[in-house]
């Protein structure tokens, strides 16, 4: 995830309002550090308007939404139970066409994964959202049908077997050359499975640390989890080829470890195993002239 730079955020929100695909209601606090890196990636992507709770945004809705539905609900989520089933009950009375999604932090995540605590509110990482809505959204403006993608619970195999058939039937294509590193060469040719599943060309692999000089426009790079010396090495992969954008998968993503990452030259950082709607998200992102890639955000 790329989060704007804090001086310059509002003069390039403001600038690139028009070209913005509608709003978002946000719902929830933001001083968890996660979210707030989420927020700040995703004001790039789509307009973002906040609201203390469900209750005060369905009692006195935003401006933007007294007459308009949002491109989606958000629910700030820092800790389990942070939301009732009643706040979903009377946001999607409110607002019955705006899918609603919880924005789980850390702290969820153990939880998330045993299967969703709310039924109609998908759960999605913190670290992954920005990804996710980048995939509904240029579906979005193609005018064509579709979600955030499967629950994260869904079995592995079924969520590649539908985001496959998804990008089959959109033709979502790009020839920018992507370069894939990764610990293992199981785990190389695992990305470069899914990278092919998304219609993208690989034109490198590596076993072990991406090449300094690579020349590839993305790199793919799963540091399994990130240390100093993958900071390091990052940090001078992207000195030496500032054009580049760089995507890391790290096992256990963390918001300390990912604003590192990002401050060091990474464009996003995802979970692994990562998803085909993240990834390809992520790329649909990169694609974008204005986008800012997020941290599957």
């Amino acid at each position: 995830m790329q989060p704007s730079d804090a001086g310059n955020r509002a003069s390039t929100l403001q600038e690139a309002a028009g070209s913005l695909p509608g709003e978002l209601l946000w719902i929830g606090p933001i001083a968890d550090d996660e979210l707030a890196l989420t927020r700040e990636c995703i004001a790039g992507m789509v307009g973002v308007v906040e609201a203390t709770s469900p209750a005060a945004a369905v009692e006195s809705p935003p401006a933007a939404f007294r007459d308009r539905t949002p491109v989606a609900i958000l629910l700030a989520s820092p800790i389990p139970a942070t939301w009732t089933l009643a706040d979903g009950i009377a946001l999607s009375r409110r607002w019955p066409l705006a899918p609603l999604v919880s924005v789980a932090a850390t702290l969820v995540e153990g939880r998330r994964r045993s299967g969703p605590a709310l039924p109609g509110i998908e759960e999605v990482a913190w670290n992954e959202l920005p990804a996710r809505l980048a995939w509904w959204l240029h579906d979005r403006e193609r005018g064509l049908p579709g979600g955030l993608g499967m629950p994260a619970t869904a079995r592995r195999e079924e969520r590649v077997l539908e985001a496959s058939k998804r990008i089959a039937d959109r033709n979502v294509r790009s020839g920018r050359p992507i370069a894939v590193a990764a610990p293992r060469p199981l785990d190389v040719e695992g990305i470069v499975d899914l990278l092919t599943a998304a219609g993208r060309p690989v034109v490198r692999r590596t076993c072990g640390r991406p090449a300094i000089d690579e020349l590839a426009d993305v790199i793919v790079w799963d540091v399994a989890a990130i240390t100093p010396t993958d900071l390091t090495w990052l940090a001078m992969v992207a000195a030496n080829r500032p054009a580049a954008a760089i995507i890391l998968l790290d096992s256990f993503p963390r918001g300390e470890t990912t604003r590192a990452a990002l401050r060091a030259g990474a464009r996003a950082v995802l979970s692994r195993p990562v998803s085909l709607e993240a990834l390809t998200g992520t790329l649909l992102d990169l694609d974008r002239p204005t986008g800012r890639p997020a941290s599957g955000l």
